[in-house]
C-alpha cells in the first residue's frame, strides 16, 4: 500500500468557488419526471446532478442531497438494488466529511438489505466492516457492542476475515500498541487489498492511540 498517497482529509472535499453551480434548468426536468410518474429516470437524473457536483464541482455536500434523492425515488418504484448503491455512495462520503453516524445507519441498513439475499448476502460483511471502523472512530466501546451486534445479526460475519481484523485492532487499541494495529492492518492487506477510503478510516483511528506517529508503514 502506498500510505502516504493514500491519507485523505476533510479538507479534500471543499466546494471548488471558481466553478459556476449546476444550472437550476438541469434540476427542472427531474420535477417534470416525477409529476409524470417515472421515478426511475428521475432517479437516473439525480445520479448525473450528483456525479457533476462530484467529479467536476467538487460540491460533495451537493452530491450528497443528490444521490440520496435518486435512492428515495429507487425506493418508490422497489428498485432497492440501485436504491443501495446510491446510498452506499453517500455513507462512504458521509464518513470522509466525519459524519459518522449518518454513515453508520446507511451501512447498517443497507447490511441488513442484502444479508438475507442469497445473491448479495458475501456483501453485508463488507457493510458491517465499514459501520464497524465509523463506530471505532467514535468510541472504541461502540465498536466492540458494534460487532457483537453484526454477529448476532448475521453470523456469517464471525468467520470474515473483516471481522477478525476489527477484534485485532480493538484489542490493540485497547492496549494502546501501534505496532499490533500496524501489523494487524498489514496482515490484512497483504491478502485483501485495502483501498484509499478504509486506509484513510484506519488512519483516523490509529492515531488516537498515544503515541503513535499517524502511518500504517
Amino acid at each position: 500500500m502506498h500510505f502516504a498517497r493514500l491519507h485523505v482529509s476533510k479538507c479534500s472535499y471543499r466546494t471548488n468557488t471558481t466553478v459556476p453551480p449546476v444550472s437550476s434548468m438541469q434540476e427542472m426536468p427531474t420535477r417534470s419526471l416525477t409529476l409524470m410518474g417515472r421515478f426511475t429516470i428521475a432517479a437516473k437524473h439525480h445520479i448525473s446532478i450528483a456525479e457533476i457536483y462530484e467529479s467536476e464541482l467538487v460540491d460533495i455536500e451537493k452530491a450528497i442531497a443528490h444521490y440520496e434523492q435518486a435512492a428515495d425515488y429507487y425506493k418508490g418504484e422497489e428498485s432497492n438494488s440501485s436504491a443501495n448503491k446510491c446510498l452506499l455512495k453517500v455513507g462512504a462520503y458521509c464518513a470522509q466529511l466525519e459524519q459518522y453516524q449518518k454513515a453508520i445507519e446507511i451501512y447498517e441498513q443497507v447490511g441488513a438489505n442484502t444479508m438475507d439475499n442469497p445473491l448479495l448476502k458475501y456483501s453485508a460483511k463488507e457493510y458491517f466492516f465499514k459501520a464497524a471502523l465509523c463506530h471505532f472512530i467514535v468510541d472504541e466501546l461502540n465498536a466492540k457492542i458494534a460487532v457483537e451486534k453484526y454477529e448476532e445479526m448475521f453470523p456469517a460475519f464471525s468467520d470474515s476475515r473483516e471481522c477478525k481484523l476489527l477484534k485485532k485492532l480493538l484489542e490493540a487499541h485497547e492496549e494502546q500498541n501501534s505496532e499490533a494495529f500496524t501489523e494487524a492492518v498489514k496482515e490484512f492487506d497483504s491478502i485483501s487489498r485495502l483501498d484509499q477510503w478504509h486506509t484513510t478510516l484506519l488512519l483516523r483511528i490509529k492515531k488516537t492511540i498515544q503515541g503513535d506517529e499517524g502511518d500504517l508503514k
